[in-house]
Parts: structure tokens; sequence; C-alpha cells
């Protein structure tokens, strides 16, 4: 809630309008009569698709993802995110492209393919990412925790 998707919205705009090519996605709050109810993902062509869902009871039903109140949707999140994921590793242009992932969170570290594209985008040489992730709280996650140490990456804490 300090605003890192706001950042990063304003960033990808300038970044867009400069002609500088640029894919990725962000998570947007949903909210319905002044409460949040879920975050959306949101890819920079415009698609949109639920990332997780205020849960309705607290049984846990077959194999649920949940953080907190919120039961993540992993099919929609992988069906949205791993394809531009793919397109921004294996693309035939070989300029350099900037891929905004907003964010490398709880939620999204559910899906193994996602934790495999995210390793693979932050390799791969023609690509430079814009990203997000959360300062730790509690028991720290792994990818965040390898991606705020890599020599590679220059962190920025948004207050």
């Amino acid at each position: 809630g300090v605003g890192k998707t706001t950042l990063i919205q304003k960033v990808t705009q300038a970044l867009k309008s400069s002609g500088i090519p640029i894919d990725g996605f962000y998570t947007e709050e949903v909210r319905e009569g002044g409460r949040r109810t879920g975050f959306d993902v949101v890819t920079l062509s415009g698609k949109r698709g639920p990332l997780s869902r205020v849960s309705s009871d607290s049984s846990t039903s077959r194999r649920e993802y949940r953080v907190g109140q919120y039961v993540v949707d992993l099919t929609s999140f992988e069906q949205l995110v791993l394809p531009m994921l793919r397109n921004v590793n294996h693309g035939s242009d070989a300029e350099k492209k900037i891929c905004v992932i907003d964010e490398i969170g709880k939620m999204e570290l559910f899906s193994q393919a996602f934790i495999q594209a995210v390793r693979q985008t932050l390799t791969g040489s023609e690509t430079m990412v814009l990203g997000t992730i959360p300062i730790p709280k509690g028991k720290p996650l792994d990818l965040v925790e390898e991606i705020r140490s890599r020599k590679d990456v220059k962190v920025f804490n948004v207050s």
C-alpha cells in the first residue's frame, strides 16, 4: 500500500511514450463497495484476469493456495503471465526489452512455472527487469531474497 504499483505504472507510461519496447504485468486491487476484495493481474498488452479473491468461507476446499483472507487463482495467473514471460525470453526480436514484473510476492510464488520464468528472465542478457518485491515480513521468500542479493540488481525502497 505504499505506491509500488502506482510507481510502476507511471514509469511504464513514460517508457512507452519514449518508444522503448516494454512488456509485462502489474497487479491491481479490486474493490467492491469501498473494501478490497482481491487483486487482478493486468498485462501491458491490456489483458486482465483474477490473481486472488477474498474467500467466502474459512474451510480449505480442494488444492487451494491462500494468503491471509485471499484465495489465489493460480490457473488464471499462469495463463496471463507465463505466455508473456516466454515471449520476452524467446522473442524473435533481438532488441533489448524491458520486462515489468509487479510483483514477485507470496501469491505469485505459489507458481513453480512463474519462479522458473522469472529466473530465466533475470538471466536473459537482452532483458532488463523492472519489478517489485516485498519487504521481508516473517519467513523470507527464497526467490525474493535471491533477487535482492543479486549483483546485477538495484533495489530502491519505496515509502
